[in-house]
């Protein structure tokens, strides 16, 4: 019954044009942050975590538009997941860092884009599936039919996913060698063990992977990271392009996994109404050091 639930908003999002999508979204972030939940809760312990130098009203304030712009995230997915060409060019309404991103590619090593979670993260990959051959990671969720909905709305430009396992962290690997791109979605806590190192964010020692910094270490390929600002009242969005200091591509890991909590922390700085709050960052704790959740 739930997922049938789903289906049925979702299906009723891909016929809304975004601004409309984006009200839906907002009222539906109201919802979240008015009923007791374990998102809204989860936000607020992170956003106190982080932003220990803003006054209590201030956190409130952020908190209630983190919520509108949750909400905004569910209910655009189902336009961004269907749209055609034509209209996600439409949608990106301004490109800044296209330059870099562009001298970053040709240089022939590769390019390593890292994306957080924050603002349209599906947007980035999808703009740059339109320009560049692109090869990410991809975990199916638990709904079968939805996974396979997913994979093909991701690929539809000419994007390519591979499996979350060995095999398709070796076609990473490769995908460099040819001197084409990588997506990578930098602020997940591996379930692995040694797939992850104590490095700070936000001044916090957060479990980070180290997936980012073997590929830019042992290929050299510089790392571009990327996020799609969500303009207000559903104009479509702003994709920004930042280079990572060349340090991220020296040194050991925890030093290169150091500068990637600090260019997602930078990212994150931007626009933080629209980091995805929500998620447990701080879950993985160092020995000894009580849970935050």
């Amino acid at each position: 019954m739930r997922a049938f639930f789903l289906k049925l908003a979702f299906h009723l999002f891909t016929v809304l044009p975004l601004w409309m999508a984006h009200a839906l979204g907002a009222v539906l972030g109201w919802l979240f942050l008015v009923i007791p939940n374990k998102r809204r809760r989860t936000a607020e312990i992170n956003i106190e975590l982080c932003f220990p130098e803003l006054s209590r009203t201030a956190r409130r304030r952020l908190l209630r538009r983190n919520m509108i712009e949750l909400g905004k995230s569910v209910t655009e997915i189902g336009v961004l997941w269907t749209c055609d060409e034509k209209k996600m060019r439409r949608l990106v309404r301004r490109v800044s860092g296209k330059d870099d991103l562009e001298k970053a590619i040709h240089r022939g090593r590769g390019l390593l884009l890292a994306a957080p979670h924050l603002g349209a993260w599906e947007v980035v990959g999808l703009w740059a599936s339109l320009h560049h051959p692109i090869t990410s990671l991809y975990r199916a969720p638990p709904m079968s039919q939805m996974g396979r909905f997913m994979r093909a709305a991701r690929e539809r430009f000419g994007a390519r996913l591979v499996a979350a396992d060995n095999t398709g962290i070796r076609a990473l690997y490769k995908t460099l060698e040819r001197g084409e791109m990588v997506g990578i979605l930098p602020d997940q806590v591996p379930a692995a063990r040694g797939a992850a190192v104590f490095a700070p964010f936000f001044g916090i020692p957060a479990s980070t992977m180290v997936l980012l910094s073997r590929l830019a270490t042992k290929t050299g390929a510089p790392v571009i990271f990327g996020y799609a600002e969500r303009l207000p009242r559903g104009r479509g969005y702003h994709l920004h392009f930042l280079p990572a200091p060349a340090d991220i591509n020296r040194g050991d890991l925890e030093s290169s996994a150091a500068v990637v909590n600090a260019m997602v922390e930078k990212c994150v700085r931007a626009a933080p109404e629209q980091y995805q709050w929500v998620y447990k960052r701080f879950r993985m704790r160092p020995a000894g050091q009580k849970a935050f959740y």
